[in-house]
């Protein structure tokens, strides 16, 4: 009986919350009354606990009741696939729009599809599928979308479980003619629902990849079939397939750790502000330098220690065959690994913005020139055949095939693409003044471009074509540098700058200065 109480309650509590969810702009107490026909003092008590629980919330100015925060909050943290319904909702719209027809996003769930969004198209007469909503994967337009784009061995293992039930005459019941159907709309690069699941209603979809093969899903559009004759549905379906393809470019499966926790402080590694990092992979060990209190670290199995102190703030350094070049305020140096400094007079003073080693061994470099820079191999201190630019570049880096050198250029926040033998540059990426600034840059055993982010608490990674591909949160506002610990290596090192920072960043920030090491997993190559 206690049961059956329990029961009722709990079904009377579930139709006043369907009841307000139901209506856009609230309802008050009388309009609820007649919707939801309880005793007064039951539908009042009923409300307080919604209330309280933040599952409704009354709106003082209107006197009406609303859904609360806490249920919109519960619902977001059960939603599927949050970046794909981002990047798919501006998509759905304009399908809408230029069709006016209801649009859809699906997703596989098990060996059925999943209806994650839908922007209403404009006729009373429409499709109008509940969100949420699981169908059958074998005869609707997202099921057969998903299906064609997967490897043979997945489609297989869907397929294998279902049964062939026929929903309507028109649904396909034969394993055989349906692997020709998804032969076909992998060929063709859309879906067609031609009456399979509801009779009268017909729709097209296209399934959404990523760059790396991965299947997120799939959107559609569907009407009554005779607004979507089958003639249609074959203009439709290449404009499909092109929506879908945008939104897979927004998507990445990089397996990239995120976490700060995989984030490692090295101690006794300390200093005003930490830069040029670089690994030496003959010696196994790390060099990098202080640029405010002058000095060069190693870091190798033994520890962190001190190789060298100079005399004037550096502005740059990079490893050579016999020794580290270091370039400060009085000109350029070469400490031999033993930390000795030997001054070189054919390395006149210059005003060093960047510097990066080509694998073939040659110098690059970025000397000052008025409000702007130029960009080019260095002998002797002087460039050759440089690259112009109008703005100071802060960092130079090779990637392994020596065939790309990106430049750093903080002021506008962009990352430029260079190559060895022509003077076209490129605008690889640009980010925002409020990410942070750009510091160091490194490049990984797959062709991904990372960037320092100084004031941003951050590492970024862009894609070889400049697209954001991961961003990764560290425990200091100024990561100034970074490199790799090796080629191939899933290890890098980051530089850190304490100096300029106030008392309040610094009690939240203690590991400022200090060197860190990030793990990661690599990407795989698309």
């Amino acid at each position: 009986m206690k049961t059956n109480e329990g029961t009722a309650s709990l079904e009377k509590a579930l139709d006043v919350l369907e009841a307000i969810g139901s209506a856009p702009l609230g309802l008050n107490q009388g309009e609820l009354s007649n919707l939801v026909p309880l005793p007064r003092t039951t539908l009042y008590r009923i409300l307080g606990s919604l209330v309280d629980r933040g599952m409704i919330r009354r709106d003082p100015l209107r006197k009406v009741y609303r859904l609360g925060f806490r249920y919109l909050e519960l619902v977001r943290n059960a939603y599927l696939k949050p970046d794909l319904v981002a990047a798919a909702t501006s998509e759905l719209r304009a399908l809408r729009d230029f069709t006016g027809e209801t649009s859809y996003l699906a997703v596989l769930d098990g060996n059925q599809v999943l209806s994650l969004e839908r922007c209403d198209g404009a006729h009373t007469t429409r499709s109008a599928a509940t969100l949420g909503q699981s169908k059958p994967v074998y005869c609707t337009g997202q099921g057969k979308a998903i299906l064609s784009a997967l490897n043979q061995e997945e489609r297989e293992k869907i397929l294998k479980g279902l049964t062939l039930t026929e929903l309507t005459p028109r649904t396909l019941t034969d394993r055989r003619q349906l692997q020709i159907e998804l032969q076909v709309t992998s060929a063709r690069g859309y879906a067609i629902d031609d009456e399979e699941i509801v009779l009268g209603v017909r729709c097209v979809a296209a399934p959404i990849v990523d760059d790396s093969g991965v299947v997120h899903g799939a959107i559609s559009v569907a009407g009554p079939a005779y607004r979507l004759p089958r003639s249609r549905l074959e203009l439709l379906g290449p404009e499909l397939a092109d929506a879908a393809r945008r939104i897979g470019a927004q998507l990445r499966s990089s397996a990239v750790n995120t976490d700060e926790s995989s984030v490692q402080v090295i101690e006794d590694s300390w200093a005003f502000s930490g830069a040029f990092p670089r690994w030496d992979q003959k010696q196994r060990c790390l060099y990098w330098a202080d640029t405010l209190a002058p000095a060069v670290h190693r870091l190798d199995d033994q520890g962190s220690g001190l190789l060298a102190r100079l005399d004037a703030p550096i502005t740059g350094l990079e490893l050579l065959d016999d020794g580290l070049l270091v370039s400060h305020r009085n000109g350029w140096s070469l400490i031999d690994r033993e930390g000795n400094e030997r001054p070189l007079a054919d390395w006149p003073g210059k005003s060093l913005l960047g510097i990066s080693r080509h694998p073939d061994g040659s110098l690059w470099g970025c000397l000052s020139a008025g409000s702007g820079c130029r960009v080019g191999e260095l002998s002797a201190g002087e460039l050759r055949d440089p690259r112009q630019f109008q703005e100071p570049i802060s960092a130079l880096c090779w990637d392994g095939t020596g065939e790309h050198l990106y430049a750093a250029a903080p002021q506008s926040g962009t990352i430029y693409l260079l190559q060895k033998d022509s003077q076209v540059v490129r605008r690889l990426a640009t980010l925002p003044k409020g990410a942070g600034e750009l510091g160091g840059l490194a490049v990984d055993a797959v062709g991904g471009i990372w960037a320092s982010l100084i004031g941003g608490w951050s590492l970024v990674r862009f894609a070889g074509d400049g697209s954001l591909d991961q961003m990764v949160g560290v425990p200091v506002p100024s990561p100034t540098d970074i490199c790799f610990e090796g080629d191939g290596s899933n290890a890098m090192f980051i530089t850190s700058a304490r100096h300029h920072l106030s008392k309040e960043v610094l009690s939240n920030s203690p590991s400022s200065g200090s060197l860190l090491k990030l793990r990661y997993t690599p990407p795989s190559t698309p």
